[in-house]
């Protein structure tokens, strides 16, 4: 029976009993940023514990300014017809999490761009931090020239306010095709600029990209956030792994951060946190067994964590998982659920646990109603649509308002029942596969097709869930 990158895999069954203990990866949002800044130092410090999967190695490639995948690697758009993988090979398939909004950006100021032989091809696939973070990273590196592609879905995701904000400090950054979205022309300049202003409602990876700019212009930079801010915690997140290598970014105002100037510097090394995103299906899996003494060990995990998603302990409690703190691991017991419980919950902050929390209620009859959502429309794949798809063949009809609110109000219901084994299409989303792995618990049998697209932030899972599973 076989649970690796497979084109199909073996049916799911797990075992009555839940007790075991899982070595978590590395946060790759955190790994991201301190590569990027690494790159930007001039005494590198060294890194330990980088997440090991495909979005840390496009982001580590793109740092080193190696060209990274052929111009044909492609990812699919989402559709209720399922998913097909097109790609060289499964380091050909990086991808993301972090979020944006379907926002086409307005009035792009980069000039439509012309090819030149001296250009290095940079091919990021479907790494979304990395592109973002490449955009800002080589756009510094003077007098060489890029071009900056990724797949077919990564040239539907929206970058014009990156680029526009970059450009308006000195950046000179052009669109090869369609304006306001990659691939792009990036010539490397002195940026010089001090003060922009961007959209907060478009992605906090814009905001991140410009911040960790900040520290090596030569009088800082001063960033003024429109709108209401979306993801705040990683922008927070990216100012502490900042002052993590002694640059000083702060709020100097309810939509106003200032970055000093002086650069980076850290001698000794930095050891890249645990994903608490990770630990979100470890979370669904307590959740819907079975097993009334359910119990998981989590290595690594931290109470003082920079992460957003480390709030996933709160959510959960009421769905009936019971979160105890014991040195660097917390344990995951199960306790009983709240009663006639409704999940009304605003995610626009942890917008990468949405497909988890909707299958964890879909899945115990519990009605809910998400908020905050805009960014799940482009990410790896559409994943509202995605998830209404996948949904509907347990019966559960999921209501998605153009608002970025899912809801499902159904009280007392629960999930048909199926003779037949189910096939969940993943649409080349890590996160699809692993937050329907779990429902196996209610429909032993379950099929995921396409399971290796959890190289994009968690290569393991499938090896840490077999000691789970009656093989």
């Amino acid at each position: 029976m076989a649970y690796h990158y497979e084109n199909n895999m073996s049916p799911l069954h797990f075992k009555n009993t839940l007790r075991g203990s899982v070595v978590l990866p590395a946060s790759k949002s955190i790994s991201a940023r301190v590569l990027f800044i690494n790159a930007l130092s001039d005494t590198p410090c060294p890194l330990k514990n980088l997440a090991q999967c495909d979005d840390t190695a496009a982001m580590l490639r793109a740092a080193e300014n190696n060209t990274l995948l052929p111009d044909e690697a492609t990812r699919p758009v989402p559709s209720c017809k399922g998913s097909e993988r097109t790609a060289n090979s499964m380091a050909d398939l990086f991808a993301t999490t972090e979020d944006t909004t379907s926002s086409t950006p307005s009035a792009p100021h980069a000039r439509a761009a012309t090819a030149s032989s001296s250009e290095q091809h940079i091919n990021i696939g479907a790494a979304g931090t990395a592109m973002r973070f490449a955009t800002a990273l080589l756009a510094t590196r003077q007098g060489r020239q890029y071009i900056l592609s990724g797949t077919e879905r990564m040239h539907q995701r929206p970058i014009g306010p990156l680029v526009d904000a970059l450009n308006s400090l000195g950046a000179d950054i052009q669109y090869v095709n369609q304006a306001g979205f990659p691939p792009l022309k990036i010539t490397g300049r002195v940026l010089t600029g001090t003060t922009v202003e961007i959209s907060a409602e478009v992605s906090s990876q814009y905001i991140s990209a410009l911040l960790m700019l900040g520290p090596v212009l030569p009088h800082g930079l001063q960033i003024r956030l429109r709108g209401d801010i979306i993801s705040r915690p990683y922008i927070d997140l990216t100012l502490s792994v900042m002052s993590a290598f002694g640059a000083k970014g702060m709020w100097i105002g309810e939509n106003t951060i200032f970055v000093q100037p002086g650069g980076y510097r850290r001698t000794t090394p930095l050891y890249v946190e645990t994903d608490w995103s990770a630990a979100s299906y470890w979370y669904e899996l307590v959740a819907l067994s079975p097993d009334k003494d359910a119990a998981i060990q989590l290595s690594g995990l931290r109470t003082d964590s920079i992460q957003g998603d480390s709030r996933v302990a709160d959510f959960f409690e009421p769905l009936g998982v019971k979160t105890t703190f014991s040195n660097e691991s917390v344990w995951l017991t199960k306790q009983p659920a709240q009663p006639d419980y409704f999940c009304r919950l605003d995610l626009a902050e942890q917008p990468d646990l949405a497909q988890t929390l909707v299958v964890t209620c879909a899945m115990l009859g519990v009605p809910f109603h998400f908020t905050g959502l805009q960014s799940l429309r482009i990410k790896e794949t559409d994943r509202i649509n995605a998830l209404e798809c996948e949904l509907a063949k347990f019966g559960i009809k999921m209501q998605a308002r153009l608002a970025g609110e899912l809801l499902w109000d159904a009280p007392g219901t629960r999930p048909v029942q199926t003779k037949d084994s189910i096939a969940i299409d993943t649409y080349n989303d890590h996160r699809m596969a692993m937050a329907f792995a779990p429902c196996a618990m209610k429909h032993p049998g379950l099929i995921i097709n396409n399971p290796e697209v959890v190289s994009k932030s968690y290569p393991l899972f499938w090896e840490h869930l077999k000691p789970f599973l009656s093989l």
